[in-house]
């Protein structure tokens, strides 16, 4: 088990560089199935590992000039309240066991993964249909502009998921900055992985004191085959149709959601 998850931390770095997302897609399930993690650890310590292989990426993304900065401000602003509201007051307020009634129990980590799955789900449907030529049509027709309320908005709701269910974004980000704000898809992973970055370390930070010491070399050991990994998504990337890329993160997200909500459905 041990080799498959460095195995699926090393891919997990491919898809971060490729895509701009989906580090905390697998991050998640990586420390809960293959390293043996609980569920709310594991959403803490995957904050840290997509957080340091972002940073790695955003950074030479910046350099390439693909990164919006300013729109990632906006948007990451707003998060920070996000992730601050439920890593303090959302998940706090959950007790262990949500419900206990006719043969089937709904644990608060169980629900946490459930949660995760669908939003993965939605996000999938919605980057999806992105790529279909009508959309995309549209969107050169409607260039990006500054709406202030609809760019905060979007932020506090990803900072919100952030912190939920340890996820940096990526999944939602990519479609907000694609659909809503008609940034190109490239444009779009580089100030992806910023947002992702200043979001999934912030939410670490405010949770430091749930880390356990004992996971550190495990932690720093995904976080180097993770950002080996960015450099070679990175540079995959830079080869791929935008097309392509929208439509192979929409159904990678689905396979993953749906695999996932299998197995914790069992579980009920």
């Amino acid at each position: 088990m041990l080799i498959l998850g460095y195995i699926s931390s090393f891919i997990m770095g491919i898809l971060l560089g490729l895509i701009g997302a989906g580090g905390s897609i697998l991050t998640v399930p990586i420390l809960f199935y293959f390293f043996g993690q609980d569920a709310i650890f594991a959403t803490t310590n995957s904050l840290f590992v997509v957080g340091i292989v972002a940073f790695f990426g955003a950074i030479i993304q910046i350099k390439k000039g693909n990164t919006n900065i300013k729109g990632g401000i906006y948007f990451a602003a707003p998060s920070f309240l996000g992730i601050y509201i439920a890593r303090y007051f959302l998940l706090p307020s959950l007790p262990n066991v949500l419900i206990s009634n006719f043969g089937i129990t709904l644990t608060k980590p169980l629900f946490v993964m459930i949660i995760f799955a669908i939003i993965m789900i939605f996000s999938s449907w919605a980057m999806i249909r992105s790529a279909s030529p009508i959309v995309e049509e549209s969107s050169k027709l409607n260039p990006f502009s500054y709406n202030f309320f609809a760019i905060g908005l979007k932020g506090l709701i990803v900072g919100m998921i952030t912190g939920f269910v340890g996820a940096g974004g990526g999944f939602l980000i990519i479609p907000a900055l694609v659909i809503l704000f008609k940034f190109p898809i490239r444009q779009a992973i580089g100030t992806s992985l910023a947002i992702i970055t200043v979001n999934s370390l912030f939410g670490f930070t405010i949770s430091f004191g749930s880390v356990q010491n004992e996971n550190c070399p495990l932690l720093l050991t995904i976080c180097g085959l993770g950002i080996s990994g960015m450099l070679l998504g990175q540079n995959l990337s830079s080869q791929m149709n935008e097309r392509y890329l929208k439509i192979g993160f929409g159904y990678f997200t689905l396979v993953v959601s749906a695999l996932i909500l299998w197995d914790q459905g069992l579980k009920l």
